[in-house]
């Protein structure tokens, strides 16, 4: 059984785009992302510090808004048209969930689809089902990235998405297609679920369910990318995957914590490099 090193992928990453980042500058290039969190949600804040960490490390400029709580919409899509218009910012990131009075939709599609570096925007979205370049969202990116180092071949695959969110499973599946993979896309809904993951060669598990999937819903020899994160009865992390009933059926699987999670973060600051590098532009 092959343990996927999501903590090790993505500092290889991280030291690519701080090279890339530096030759930027020698070009007199500077890339700048912004992020906004509205209130103090104690797993965004992590998340937040997490992501300021990286930008300093590979050389990125970090702007941080933290509003208040009572923050209206007004002012946060006041704030996101500012920072639309500036042109030293390339990447703009409002950290979700939002409070309930904000409407995330909204905020999200205010974002200019040219500094949506979170891929969320209705026009990243549509890119991507179409194959056009845009921004691709962070987590099936890094997951994506997760086989391609771990020289696990998607081509002709079986590829098995359990989840259907926009931000993981629908996109995820679209990705799987891309690289040629054979994509089922289930979810709660699915009848005989056991029958449809046991296909799987490639499955990944988004369920938002902690230690769900169990040895009977895996094929011997597959690989499995867990994507969920939870805290169990005595407070440690665990993932939508009940790692050690299925760790001796796979061939390779992704730990929690340490899997997917250190991957996001790293396709967040790929997607920012690109954002100068390639000059996205959906006008």
């Amino acid at each position: 059984m092959k343990l996927i090193d999501g903590k090790a992928i993505s500092s290889e990453i991280k030291d690519e785009l701080k090279y890339r980042v530096a030759q930027l500058k020698k070009e007199g290039k500077e890339v700048c992302l912004a992020v906004i969190q509205v209130g103090q949600d104690p797993a965004s804040s992590v998340y937040v510090g997490n992501k300021k960490k990286a930008c300093e490390y590979i050389g990125i400029n970090s702007l941080a808004y933290e509003l208040k709580e009572d923050t209206t919409e007004v002012e946060l899509l006041q704030l996101i048209d500012k920072l639309n218009k500036d042109n030293k910012v390339n990447g703009i990131l409002v950290q979700l969930p939002l409070p309930s009075h904000i409407n995330e939709d909204k905020v999200i599609k205010a974002i200019s689809p040219s500094k949506d570096v979170d891929g969320f925007h209705p026009m990243s979205v549509g890119a991507l089902s179409i194959g056009k370049q845009g921004f691709v969202s962070c987590t099936p990116a890094g997951v994506i990235e997760l086989l391609k180092r771990s020289n696990i071949d998607i081509e002709g695959k079986e590829c098995v998405v359990l989840g259907r969110s926009n931000i993981v499973g629908k996109p995820m599946s679209m990705l799987l297609l891309r690289e040629n993979g054979t994509v089922t896309i289930c979810h709660s809904r699915t009848s005989d679920l056991k029958e449809v993951t046991k296909r799987a060669d490639i499955l990944v598990v988004a369920i938002g369910k902690p230690k769900f999937i169990t040895k009977e819903y895996v094929k011997e020899g597959a690989t499995v990318i867990d994507v969920g994160i939870h805290r169990n009865e005595n407070n440690k992390l665990c993932g939508d995957v009940d790692f050690d009933d299925v760790k001796d059926v796979v061939s390779a699987i992704t730990p929690v914590p340490g899997g997917v999670g250190p991957m996001t973060i790293a396709m967040l600051m790929k997607n920012c490099v690109e954002s100068i590098e390639r000059d996205i532009d959906f006008c």
